[in-house]
Protein backbone atom coordinates (compact mmCIF):
# COMPACT_ATOMS: atom_id res chain seq x y z
CA UNK A 1 0.00 0.00 0.00
CA UNK A 2 1.56 3.40 -0.96
CA UNK A 3 1.15 6.06 1.43
CA UNK A 4 2.39 10.33 1.72
CA UNK A 5 3.12 11.44 5.18
CA UNK A 6 3.96 14.56 6.47
CA UNK A 7 4.78 15.38 10.04
CA UNK A 8 4.68 18.85 11.71
CA UNK A 9 7.06 19.09 14.92
CA UNK A 10 4.74 20.76 17.79
CA UNK A 11 7.39 21.18 20.58
CA UNK A 12 10.59 20.24 22.57
CA UNK A 13 11.45 20.56 25.95
CA UNK A 14 15.02 18.52 27.60
CA UNK A 15 15.06 15.30 26.08
CA UNK A 16 11.20 14.88 25.49
CA UNK A 17 9.58 15.82 21.90
CA UNK A 18 6.23 15.89 20.49
CA UNK A 19 5.19 15.43 17.06
CA UNK A 20 1.55 15.61 15.06
CA UNK A 21 1.43 14.06 11.60
CA UNK A 22 -1.13 12.82 9.10
CA UNK A 23 -0.67 10.28 6.76
CA UNK A 24 -2.78 9.81 3.65
CA UNK A 25 -2.92 6.15 1.89
CA UNK A 26 -4.42 7.44 -2.07
CA UNK A 27 -4.42 3.29 -3.02
CA UNK A 28 -7.26 2.61 -0.88
CA UNK A 29 -10.85 2.92 -1.12
CA UNK A 30 -12.61 4.70 0.39
CA UNK A 31 -9.18 6.63 1.22
CA UNK A 32 -8.44 6.76 4.80
CA UNK A 33 -6.22 9.47 6.70
CA UNK A 34 -4.13 8.78 9.64
CA UNK A 35 -3.87 11.02 11.99
CA UNK A 36 -2.01 11.15 15.47
CA UNK A 37 0.28 12.45 17.21
CA UNK A 38 4.09 10.62 18.81
CA UNK A 39 5.93 11.68 22.22
CA UNK A 40 10.13 10.62 22.19
CA UNK A 41 12.06 10.44 25.15
CA UNK A 42 15.21 9.21 25.98
CA UNK A 43 19.26 9.76 26.10
CA UNK A 44 21.46 8.50 23.57
CA UNK A 45 21.21 6.32 21.17
CA UNK A 46 17.97 4.83 22.23
CA UNK A 47 14.93 6.34 22.55
CA UNK A 48 11.53 5.53 23.10
CA UNK A 49 8.78 6.60 20.76
CA UNK A 50 5.01 6.55 21.82
CA UNK A 51 2.26 6.66 19.26
CA UNK A 52 -1.54 7.14 19.22
CA UNK A 53 -2.99 7.10 15.99
CA UNK A 54 -6.63 8.03 15.01
CA UNK A 55 -7.87 6.65 11.36
CA UNK A 56 -10.69 8.01 9.91
CA UNK A 57 -12.33 7.21 6.16
CA UNK A 58 -15.34 8.34 4.61
CA UNK A 59 -17.51 5.47 6.00
CA UNK A 60 -15.38 4.84 9.42
CA UNK A 61 -14.23 7.56 11.97
CA UNK A 62 -12.07 7.80 14.77
CA UNK A 63 -10.47 4.44 15.35
CA UNK A 64 -7.84 5.04 17.97
CA UNK A 65 -4.47 2.77 18.06
CA UNK A 66 -1.59 3.36 20.63
CA UNK A 67 1.90 1.84 20.19
CA UNK A 68 4.90 2.26 22.30
CA UNK A 69 7.94 0.86 21.00
CA UNK A 70 11.70 1.42 21.59
CA UNK A 71 13.82 3.02 18.46
CA UNK A 72 17.60 3.92 17.87
CA UNK A 73 18.79 7.51 16.93
CA UNK A 74 21.50 6.43 14.41
CA UNK A 75 20.11 4.94 11.55
CA UNK A 76 22.63 2.63 10.35
CA UNK A 77 21.26 0.10 13.15
CA UNK A 78 17.89 0.60 11.25
CA UNK A 79 18.09 -0.59 7.83
CA UNK A 80 14.65 -1.22 5.82
CA UNK A 81 14.75 -5.25 5.25
CA UNK A 82 13.44 -6.48 2.14
CA UNK A 83 9.51 -7.46 1.81
CA UNK A 84 9.45 -10.58 3.39
CA UNK A 85 6.21 -10.90 1.04
CA UNK A 86 8.71 -11.10 -2.13
CA UNK A 87 10.22 -14.20 -3.57
CA UNK A 88 13.59 -13.07 -2.84
CA UNK A 89 13.22 -13.30 0.28
CA UNK A 90 10.79 -15.96 1.41
CA UNK A 91 10.63 -19.62 0.85
CA UNK A 92 9.89 -20.76 -2.51
CA UNK A 93 6.85 -22.68 -1.13
CA UNK A 94 5.08 -19.33 0.28
CA UNK A 95 5.91 -17.64 -2.93
CA UNK A 96 3.79 -19.98 -4.38
CA UNK A 97 1.10 -20.82 -2.11
CA UNK A 98 -2.51 -20.29 -2.85
CA UNK A 99 -3.53 -20.75 0.63
CA UNK A 100 -1.57 -18.51 2.84
CA UNK A 101 -1.17 -14.99 1.60
CA UNK A 102 0.99 -11.79 3.40
CA UNK A 103 -1.19 -8.45 3.64
CA UNK A 104 1.42 -6.61 5.89
CA UNK A 105 4.21 -6.25 7.50
CA UNK A 106 5.40 -4.42 10.78
CA UNK A 107 8.11 -4.03 13.66
CA UNK A 108 8.22 -4.42 17.63
CA UNK A 109 11.40 -3.64 19.84
CA UNK A 110 12.35 -5.18 23.76
CA UNK A 111 10.58 -2.85 26.55
CA UNK A 112 14.53 -2.55 27.95
CA UNK A 113 17.24 -1.03 25.96
CA UNK A 114 20.49 -2.50 25.67
CA UNK A 115 23.50 -1.51 26.91
CA UNK A 116 25.49 0.19 23.99
CA UNK A 117 28.34 -2.57 22.94
CA UNK A 118 27.06 -5.49 24.56
CA UNK A 119 28.01 -8.39 22.56
CA UNK A 120 27.30 -12.31 22.74
CA UNK A 121 29.93 -14.97 21.39
CA UNK A 122 28.67 -17.84 19.81
CA UNK A 123 29.91 -21.12 20.97
CA UNK A 124 31.62 -23.97 19.68
CA UNK A 125 28.86 -25.98 19.20
CA UNK A 126 27.01 -23.02 17.77
CA UNK A 127 29.39 -22.96 14.89
CA UNK A 128 29.57 -26.19 14.56
CA UNK A 129 25.34 -26.21 13.11
CA UNK A 130 26.06 -23.02 11.22
CA UNK A 131 24.34 -24.97 7.82
CA UNK A 132 20.89 -26.15 9.38
CA UNK A 133 17.71 -23.70 10.16
CA UNK A 134 15.21 -24.69 13.13
CA UNK A 135 11.39 -24.02 12.73
CA UNK A 136 9.06 -24.73 14.90
CA UNK A 137 5.40 -24.73 14.33
CA UNK A 138 2.79 -24.40 17.69
CA UNK A 139 -1.06 -25.09 16.77
CA UNK A 140 -3.47 -24.01 19.12
CA UNK A 141 -7.58 -24.46 19.68
CA UNK A 142 -7.78 -21.19 21.15
CA UNK A 143 -10.70 -18.80 20.91
CA UNK A 144 -8.89 -15.78 21.49
CA UNK A 145 -10.57 -12.49 22.21
CA UNK A 146 -9.97 -9.31 20.30
CA UNK A 147 -7.39 -7.92 22.27
CA UNK A 148 -5.63 -11.15 22.61
CA UNK A 149 -3.05 -10.07 19.90
CA UNK A 150 -2.41 -6.57 21.56
CA UNK A 151 -1.54 -8.92 24.53
CA UNK A 152 0.67 -11.19 22.64
CA UNK A 153 2.61 -8.36 21.14
CA UNK A 154 3.03 -6.57 24.96
CA UNK A 155 3.93 -10.36 26.27
CA UNK A 156 6.83 -10.78 23.31
CA UNK A 157 8.15 -6.90 23.89
CA UNK A 158 8.39 -8.26 26.92
CA UNK A 159 9.77 -11.50 26.43
CA UNK A 160 12.61 -9.84 24.47
CA UNK A 161 13.78 -7.97 27.26
CA UNK A 162 14.96 -11.25 28.54
CA UNK A 163 16.95 -12.74 25.73
CA UNK A 164 18.97 -9.62 24.46
CA UNK A 165 20.64 -12.03 21.51
CA UNK A 166 17.35 -12.72 20.14
CA UNK A 167 17.07 -9.12 18.69
CA UNK A 168 20.74 -8.55 17.98
CA UNK A 169 22.80 -8.44 14.51
CA UNK A 170 25.06 -11.30 13.47
CA UNK A 171 28.60 -10.07 12.46
CA UNK A 172 31.79 -12.04 12.23
CA UNK A 173 34.70 -11.06 15.41
CA UNK A 174 37.87 -9.02 13.96
CA UNK A 175 40.26 -10.66 16.26
CA UNK A 176 39.39 -14.22 14.77
CA UNK A 177 36.48 -14.53 12.15
CA UNK A 178 34.36 -16.52 14.62
CA UNK A 179 30.20 -15.14 15.07
CA UNK A 180 29.05 -13.16 17.76
CA UNK A 181 25.93 -11.48 18.14
CA UNK A 182 25.70 -7.43 18.51
CA UNK A 183 23.02 -6.93 21.10
CA UNK A 184 20.78 -3.77 19.95
CA UNK A 185 17.22 -2.89 20.09
CA UNK A 186 16.87 -3.41 16.05
CA UNK A 187 13.48 -5.44 16.87
CA UNK A 188 11.05 -8.22 15.42
CA UNK A 189 9.45 -8.35 12.05
CA UNK A 190 5.64 -8.59 11.81
CA UNK A 191 4.01 -10.34 9.47
CA UNK A 192 -0.11 -10.01 9.18
CA UNK A 193 -1.38 -12.94 6.18
CA UNK A 194 -4.14 -14.76 5.80
CA UNK A 195 -5.06 -18.89 5.65
CA UNK A 196 -7.81 -20.04 3.40
CA UNK A 197 -8.64 -23.14 5.62
CA UNK A 198 -9.77 -24.38 8.75
CA UNK A 199 -6.71 -25.91 11.28
CA UNK A 200 -8.34 -29.57 11.04
CA UNK A 201 -8.08 -28.59 7.49
CA UNK A 202 -4.28 -27.16 7.55
CA UNK A 203 -3.57 -30.45 9.84
CA UNK A 204 -4.74 -33.06 7.72
CA UNK A 205 -3.69 -32.43 4.61
CA UNK A 206 -0.98 -29.27 4.00
CA UNK A 207 1.72 -30.19 2.71
CA UNK A 208 4.57 -31.08 4.78
CA UNK A 209 8.43 -31.17 3.17
CA UNK A 210 10.47 -30.12 0.19
CA UNK A 211 10.39 -26.95 -2.66
CA UNK A 212 6.73 -27.36 -2.20
CA UNK A 213 5.94 -27.77 2.15
CA UNK A 214 2.92 -25.54 2.70
CA UNK A 215 3.53 -25.54 6.39
CA UNK A 216 6.37 -23.85 6.37
CA UNK A 217 4.45 -20.93 4.88
CA UNK A 218 3.65 -20.78 8.34
CA UNK A 219 7.19 -20.56 9.01
CA UNK A 220 8.55 -18.15 6.47
CA UNK A 221 12.45 -17.95 6.46
CA UNK A 222 15.07 -16.16 4.30
CA UNK A 223 18.64 -17.49 3.94
CA UNK A 224 21.39 -15.44 6.33
CA UNK A 225 22.99 -13.28 2.82
CA UNK A 226 27.15 -12.63 2.68
CA UNK A 227 26.69 -9.27 4.81
CA UNK A 228 24.06 -10.31 7.71
CA UNK A 229 24.68 -7.10 10.01
CA UNK A 230 21.42 -5.85 8.85
CA UNK A 231 19.73 -9.25 8.73
CA UNK A 232 17.25 -10.29 10.82
CA UNK A 233 17.78 -14.04 12.81
CA UNK A 234 15.06 -14.78 14.71
CA UNK A 235 11.79 -14.54 13.38
CA UNK A 236 8.50 -15.16 14.73
CA UNK A 237 5.13 -16.04 13.22
CA UNK A 238 1.19 -16.42 13.99
CA UNK A 239 -1.28 -18.30 12.76
CA UNK A 240 -5.20 -18.60 13.57
CA UNK A 241 -8.30 -20.37 11.92
CA UNK A 242 -10.27 -17.86 10.17
CA UNK A 243 -7.99 -15.69 8.58
CA UNK A 244 -4.33 -16.55 9.45
CA UNK A 245 -2.31 -13.17 10.20
CA UNK A 246 1.51 -13.71 10.16
CA UNK A 247 3.73 -12.34 12.24
CA UNK A 248 7.57 -13.28 11.79
CA UNK A 249 9.94 -11.93 14.25
CA UNK A 250 13.12 -10.94 12.26
CA UNK A 251 16.46 -9.67 14.14
CA UNK A 252 18.43 -12.64 15.76
CA UNK A 253 17.70 -14.81 12.95
CA UNK A 254 14.18 -16.15 14.33
CA UNK A 255 11.08 -15.79 13.37
CA UNK A 256 7.89 -15.84 15.00
CA UNK A 257 4.39 -16.14 13.32
CA UNK A 258 1.12 -15.00 15.37
CA UNK A 259 -2.28 -15.25 14.02
CA UNK A 260 -4.98 -12.20 14.54
CA UNK A 261 -5.76 -9.23 13.36
CA UNK A 262 -5.02 -6.75 15.94
CA UNK A 263 -1.08 -7.95 15.72
CA UNK A 264 -1.34 -6.21 12.06
CA UNK A 265 -1.15 -2.65 14.01
CA UNK A 266 2.14 -3.03 15.66
CA UNK A 267 5.05 -1.96 14.43
CA UNK A 268 8.29 -4.18 14.61
CA UNK A 269 11.71 -4.88 12.67
CA UNK A 270 11.81 -8.32 13.05
CA UNK A 271 9.58 -10.48 11.42
CA UNK A 272 6.51 -12.37 12.81
CA UNK A 273 3.96 -13.71 10.86
CA UNK A 274 0.34 -13.54 12.08
CA UNK A 275 -2.33 -16.09 10.28
CA UNK A 276 -6.12 -16.61 11.39
CA UNK A 277 -7.68 -19.91 10.15
CA UNK A 278 -11.27 -19.82 9.21
CA UNK A 279 -13.31 -20.96 12.30
CA UNK A 280 -10.62 -20.15 14.73
CA UNK A 281 -8.25 -21.56 15.86
CA UNK A 282 -4.22 -20.09 16.44
CA UNK A 283 -0.56 -20.85 15.06
CA UNK A 284 3.04 -19.69 15.83
CA UNK A 285 5.91 -20.34 13.97
CA UNK A 286 9.80 -19.75 15.33
CA UNK A 287 12.08 -19.62 12.59
CA UNK A 288 16.72 -19.08 13.64
CA UNK A 289 19.81 -19.92 12.18
CA UNK A 290 20.50 -23.48 14.04
CA UNK A 291 23.80 -21.92 15.60
CA UNK A 292 21.79 -19.50 17.42
CA UNK A 293 19.65 -22.25 19.09
CA UNK A 294 18.76 -25.96 19.55
CA UNK A 295 15.19 -27.19 19.73
CA UNK A 296 15.51 -26.83 23.06
CA UNK A 297 16.51 -23.45 23.29
CA UNK A 298 13.66 -22.66 21.17
CA UNK A 299 10.81 -24.67 22.66
CA UNK A 300 12.21 -22.83 26.01
CA UNK A 301 11.93 -18.66 24.37
CA UNK A 302 7.82 -19.81 22.91
CA UNK A 303 7.54 -21.06 26.61
CA UNK A 304 8.79 -18.02 28.12
CA UNK A 305 6.69 -16.01 25.76
CA UNK A 306 3.49 -18.05 27.10
CA UNK A 307 4.45 -17.98 30.81
CA UNK A 308 4.78 -13.46 30.42
CA UNK A 309 1.32 -13.84 27.94
CA UNK A 310 -0.52 -15.63 31.05
CA UNK A 311 1.44 -13.02 33.27
CA UNK A 312 2.72 -16.08 35.32
CA UNK A 313 6.71 -16.21 36.43
CA UNK A 314 9.62 -17.92 33.65
CA UNK A 315 9.44 -21.50 34.53
CA UNK A 316 13.21 -21.69 33.34
CA UNK A 317 14.75 -17.99 32.82
CA UNK A 318 17.40 -18.01 29.81
CA UNK A 319 20.76 -18.87 31.08
CA UNK A 320 23.42 -17.24 28.62
CA UNK A 321 27.10 -18.56 29.54
CA UNK A 322 28.50 -20.00 25.67
CA UNK A 323 31.77 -20.89 27.76
CA UNK A 324 29.73 -23.62 29.73
CA UNK A 325 30.46 -25.71 26.97
CA UNK A 326 33.74 -24.96 26.41
CA UNK A 327 36.70 -27.43 25.74
CA UNK A 328 39.02 -28.41 28.82
CA UNK A 329 42.66 -26.67 29.15
CA UNK A 330 44.12 -30.70 28.84
CA UNK A 331 42.08 -31.37 25.15
CA UNK A 332 41.17 -35.68 24.57
CA UNK A 333 40.63 -36.16 20.67
CA UNK A 334 41.67 -40.38 20.83
CA UNK A 335 37.71 -41.02 21.72
CA UNK A 336 35.18 -42.63 19.54
CA UNK A 337 33.08 -39.18 19.16
CA UNK A 338 36.02 -37.71 17.26
CA UNK A 339 37.26 -40.30 15.22
CA UNK A 340 33.48 -39.75 14.17
CA UNK A 341 33.30 -35.88 13.60
CA UNK A 342 36.52 -36.10 11.92
CA UNK A 343 34.87 -39.00 9.61
CA UNK A 344 32.17 -36.28 8.72
CA UNK A 345 34.10 -33.77 8.05
CA UNK A 346 35.67 -35.79 5.17
CA UNK A 347 32.28 -36.80 4.03
CA UNK A 348 31.44 -35.67 0.61
CA UNK A 349 28.21 -33.33 0.72
CA UNK A 350 25.46 -35.45 -1.10
CA UNK A 351 23.42 -34.27 -3.82
CA UNK A 352 20.75 -32.17 -2.95
CA UNK A 353 17.24 -34.06 -3.50
CA UNK A 354 13.33 -32.83 -3.09
CA UNK A 355 12.81 -33.91 0.43
CA UNK A 356 9.54 -34.43 2.09
CA UNK A 357 7.91 -34.75 5.64
CA UNK A 358 5.46 -37.30 7.27
CA UNK A 359 4.41 -36.75 11.07
CA UNK A 360 3.34 -40.23 12.67
CA UNK A 361 1.21 -39.61 16.37
CA UNK A 362 0.95 -42.47 18.18
CA UNK A 363 -0.78 -42.93 21.47
CA UNK A 364 0.27 -43.79 24.94
CA UNK A 365 -1.52 -47.57 24.93
CA UNK A 366 0.31 -48.14 21.32
CA UNK A 367 3.80 -47.19 23.03
CA UNK A 368 3.30 -49.13 25.74
CA UNK A 369 2.67 -52.38 23.86
CA UNK A 370 5.89 -51.34 22.08
CA UNK A 371 7.58 -51.42 24.95
CA UNK A 372 5.97 -54.79 26.45
CA UNK A 373 6.69 -56.53 23.75
CA UNK A 374 10.67 -56.18 23.83
CA UNK A 375 10.76 -56.13 27.62
CA UNK A 376 12.43 -59.31 28.08
CA UNK A 377 15.59 -58.38 25.96
CA UNK A 378 15.35 -54.77 26.75
CA UNK A 379 13.26 -53.92 29.99
CA UNK A 380 14.76 -50.47 29.89
CA UNK A 381 14.06 -49.41 27.06
CA UNK A 382 12.95 -45.35 26.34
CA UNK A 383 9.97 -44.38 23.54
CA UNK A 384 12.56 -43.04 21.22
CA UNK A 385 14.67 -45.98 21.60
CA UNK A 386 11.93 -48.70 20.24
CA UNK A 387 10.45 -45.89 17.49
CA UNK A 388 14.25 -45.39 16.12
CA UNK A 389 14.56 -49.67 15.71
CA UNK A 390 11.29 -49.37 14.31
CA UNK A 391 11.76 -46.50 11.93
CA UNK A 392 15.40 -47.30 11.18
CA UNK A 393 14.22 -51.29 9.85
CA UNK A 394 11.27 -49.92 7.75
CA UNK A 395 13.67 -47.28 5.95
CA UNK A 396 16.05 -49.22 5.53
CA UNK A 397 14.15 -51.79 4.12
CA UNK A 398 13.63 -49.29 0.85
CA UNK A 399 16.81 -47.80 0.54
CA UNK A 400 19.78 -48.66 -1.85
CA UNK A 401 22.57 -50.56 -0.28
CA UNK A 402 25.73 -49.69 -2.05
CA UNK A 403 27.67 -52.64 -2.90
CA UNK A 404 28.16 -56.28 -0.33
CA UNK A 405 27.82 -53.53 2.43
CA UNK A 406 26.91 -55.63 5.47
CA UNK A 407 26.33 -52.84 7.75
CA UNK A 408 23.65 -50.33 7.78
CA UNK A 409 24.57 -47.11 10.28
CA UNK A 410 22.77 -44.40 11.60
CA UNK A 411 23.67 -41.07 13.36
CA UNK A 412 22.06 -40.41 16.82
CA UNK A 413 21.10 -36.35 17.87
CA UNK A 414 20.93 -36.07 21.61
CA UNK A 415 20.78 -32.85 23.84
CA UNK A 416 23.56 -33.20 26.63
CA UNK A 417 22.56 -30.28 28.85
CA UNK A 418 21.80 -32.91 31.52
CA UNK A 419 24.19 -35.67 30.61
CA UNK A 420 26.99 -33.92 32.15
CA UNK A 421 28.72 -34.18 35.34
CA UNK A 422 27.70 -30.81 35.83
CA UNK A 423 24.13 -29.91 34.52
CA UNK A 424 23.54 -27.16 32.81
CA UNK A 425 20.53 -25.42 33.63
CA UNK A 426 16.91 -25.70 31.19
CA UNK A 427 17.28 -22.44 30.39
CA UNK A 428 20.80 -22.66 28.99
CA UNK A 429 20.92 -20.52 25.68
CA UNK A 430 22.69 -22.17 22.65
CA UNK A 431 23.57 -25.29 21.25
CA UNK A 432 24.35 -28.42 23.63
CA UNK A 433 23.79 -31.32 20.72
CA UNK A 434 25.86 -34.74 20.22
CA UNK A 435 26.22 -36.79 17.15
CA UNK A 436 26.98 -40.43 17.16
CA UNK A 437 26.71 -43.64 14.80
CA UNK A 438 25.29 -46.63 15.73
CA UNK A 439 25.43 -49.72 13.24
CA UNK A 440 23.60 -52.40 12.71
CA UNK A 441 23.98 -55.90 10.42
CA UNK A 442 21.99 -56.26 7.46
CA UNK A 443 20.85 -59.65 7.79
CA UNK A 444 19.98 -59.16 11.89
CA UNK A 445 17.87 -55.91 10.55
CA UNK A 446 16.08 -57.48 8.01
CA UNK A 447 14.93 -60.51 10.42
CA UNK A 448 12.57 -58.18 11.87
CA UNK A 449 13.54 -58.18 15.42
CA UNK A 450 12.54 -54.95 16.93
CA UNK A 451 14.04 -56.12 20.34
CA UNK A 452 17.53 -56.79 19.46
CA UNK A 453 17.78 -53.16 17.32
CA UNK A 454 16.02 -51.60 20.18
CA UNK A 455 18.97 -53.01 22.66
CA UNK A 456 21.52 -51.99 20.55
CA UNK A 457 20.48 -48.50 20.29
CA UNK A 458 19.93 -48.49 24.43
CA UNK A 459 23.56 -50.28 24.98
CA UNK A 460 24.93 -47.54 22.40
CA UNK A 461 23.19 -44.54 24.36
CA UNK A 462 23.65 -45.96 27.75
CA UNK A 463 27.75 -46.36 26.95
CA UNK A 464 28.20 -42.60 25.95
CA UNK A 465 29.58 -40.44 28.48
CA UNK A 466 30.91 -37.04 28.99
CA UNK A 467 34.16 -38.04 28.06
CA UNK A 468 32.93 -38.72 24.76
CA UNK A 469 31.26 -35.20 24.70
CA UNK A 470 33.89 -33.02 25.67
CA UNK A 471 35.97 -34.89 23.19
CA UNK A 472 33.77 -33.70 19.90
CA UNK A 473 33.92 -30.07 21.71
CA UNK A 474 37.59 -30.60 21.79
CA UNK A 475 38.15 -32.21 18.16
CA UNK A 476 36.24 -28.86 17.03
CA UNK A 477 38.52 -26.70 18.88
CA UNK A 478 41.90 -28.23 17.65
CA UNK A 479 40.75 -27.73 14.01
CA UNK A 480 41.37 -23.68 14.23
CA UNK A 481 43.21 -21.98 12.58
CA UNK A 482 46.38 -19.74 13.63
CA UNK A 483 44.34 -16.75 14.43
CA UNK A 484 41.68 -18.71 16.51
CA UNK A 485 38.94 -18.89 13.79
CA UNK A 486 37.19 -22.46 14.09
CA UNK A 487 36.72 -24.93 11.32
CA UNK A 488 34.23 -24.38 8.45
CA UNK A 489 31.08 -26.03 9.46
CA UNK A 490 29.88 -29.75 7.95
CA UNK A 491 26.35 -31.15 7.38
CA UNK A 492 25.59 -32.22 11.12
CA UNK A 493 22.28 -33.88 9.93
CA UNK A 494 22.99 -36.30 7.21
CA UNK A 495 24.44 -37.82 5.09
CA UNK A 496 23.66 -40.43 6.96
CA UNK A 497 19.95 -41.20 8.44
CA UNK A 498 19.82 -39.00 11.33
CA UNK A 499 17.44 -40.04 14.33
CA UNK A 500 17.10 -36.97 16.77
CA UNK A 501 15.83 -37.56 20.73
CA UNK A 502 13.59 -34.59 21.70
CA UNK A 503 11.35 -36.37 23.70
CA UNK A 504 11.99 -34.01 26.36
CA UNK A 505 11.33 -30.79 24.92
CA UNK A 506 8.66 -28.93 26.56
CA UNK A 507 6.19 -27.67 23.67
CA UNK A 508 3.07 -28.68 25.20
CA UNK A 509 3.78 -26.73 28.29
CA UNK A 510 3.28 -23.45 25.93
CA UNK A 511 0.08 -22.96 27.10
CA UNK A 512 -1.78 -19.30 25.78
CA UNK A 513 -4.38 -19.47 28.59
CA UNK A 514 -5.72 -22.42 29.73
CA UNK A 515 -5.02 -24.02 26.08
CA UNK A 516 -2.03 -25.98 25.54
CA UNK A 517 -0.79 -26.74 21.66
CA UNK A 518 -3.02 -28.88 19.84
CA UNK A 519 -0.01 -29.64 17.37
CA UNK A 520 3.60 -29.08 17.42
CA UNK A 521 5.98 -29.06 14.72
CA UNK A 522 9.91 -29.05 14.06
CA UNK A 523 11.56 -28.56 11.16
CA UNK A 524 15.44 -28.98 10.52
CA UNK A 525 16.24 -26.72 7.28
CA UNK A 526 19.66 -28.42 5.31
CA UNK A 527 19.14 -31.76 5.97
CA UNK A 528 20.97 -33.42 3.35
CA UNK A 529 21.31 -37.36 2.42
CA UNK A 530 19.05 -40.40 4.11
CA UNK A 531 17.13 -38.16 5.71
CA UNK A 532 15.78 -37.18 9.43
CA UNK A 533 13.96 -38.97 12.10
CA UNK A 534 12.75 -36.41 14.70
CA UNK A 535 10.82 -37.97 17.84
CA UNK A 536 8.64 -35.58 19.76
CA UNK A 537 6.61 -35.54 23.07
CA UNK A 538 2.45 -35.54 21.82
CA UNK A 539 -0.31 -33.46 22.42
CA UNK A 540 -1.28 -36.89 24.60
CA UNK A 541 1.64 -36.63 26.63
CA UNK A 542 2.59 -39.52 28.80
CA UNK A 543 4.26 -42.11 26.65
CA UNK A 544 2.54 -41.02 23.44
CA UNK A 545 4.91 -39.81 21.11
CA UNK A 546 5.02 -37.55 17.83
CA UNK A 547 7.27 -38.82 15.17
CA UNK A 548 8.17 -36.64 12.10
CA UNK A 549 10.50 -38.30 9.30
CA UNK A 550 11.94 -36.13 6.27
CA UNK A 551 12.88 -38.54 3.48
CA UNK A 552 13.44 -37.96 0.15
CA UNK A 553 10.50 -37.58 -1.67
CA UNK A 554 9.62 -40.89 -3.05
CA UNK A 555 10.43 -42.62 0.42
CA UNK A 556 8.24 -40.12 2.39
CA UNK A 557 5.62 -42.17 0.52
CA UNK A 558 6.78 -45.45 0.54
CA UNK A 559 7.32 -45.21 4.53
CA UNK A 560 3.55 -44.30 4.43
CA UNK A 561 2.32 -47.48 3.24
CA UNK A 562 4.90 -49.37 5.57
CA UNK A 563 2.62 -52.41 7.20
CA UNK A 564 5.23 -52.32 10.13
CA UNK A 565 3.69 -48.86 10.96
CA UNK A 566 0.40 -49.08 9.64
CA UNK A 567 -0.49 -51.78 11.99
CA UNK A 568 0.34 -49.87 15.03
CA UNK A 569 -2.26 -47.41 13.68
CA UNK A 570 -0.54 -44.11 14.25
CA UNK A 571 -2.21 -40.79 13.26
CA UNK A 572 -0.68 -39.02 10.03
CA UNK A 573 -0.38 -35.37 9.79
CA UNK A 574 0.46 -32.62 7.35
CA UNK A 575 1.30 -35.61 4.26
CA UNK A 576 -0.56 -33.50 1.50
CA UNK A 577 -2.25 -36.16 0.78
Amino acid sequence: MGFSSRFSHVRTRSMQQTRSFNINCPQQTPTPTINGYCYCYGYGAHQTISISLFTHTHTHTHTHHHISLFTHTHTHTHPTPPPPSTPSTMSSSAAASNRVAVHSKLTVVSDTPIDPGKTYPLSTLDHAMALHTLHLIFYYRYDRRDDDLGRLRHSLAEVLSQYPPVTGRLRRRPQDGNWEIKCNDAGVRVLKAKVAATLDEWLSAAASGGGGCEEMDLAVWEDMPDEPNVWSPFRVQCITHTLIEYCHVSNFGMSIMLTGSDFAKVPVHTVAEMNDFEGGGLAIGLSCPHMHADPTCATFFMKSWTDMYRQASLSHPPFFHPPGLRGRETPKTNTKSAKYYESKSKMETPVSLKMSTATFRFSEKTIKNLLSDIHNRCPDATPFEVLAALFWSSISNFKTHVGNQPCSSISICIDIKKRMYAPLPHGFFGNALHFSRVSCNLTEMHEGVLDHLTAQIHEHLSNLDEEEFWSAIEWLESKKSAEGQLPPPFTMYGPELTFANLEHVQAYAAMLGNSKPAHVSYHVGGVKGEGLVLVLPSPEEGLGRTVMVTLPEGEATKLCEDQAILQLEPTILLTGR
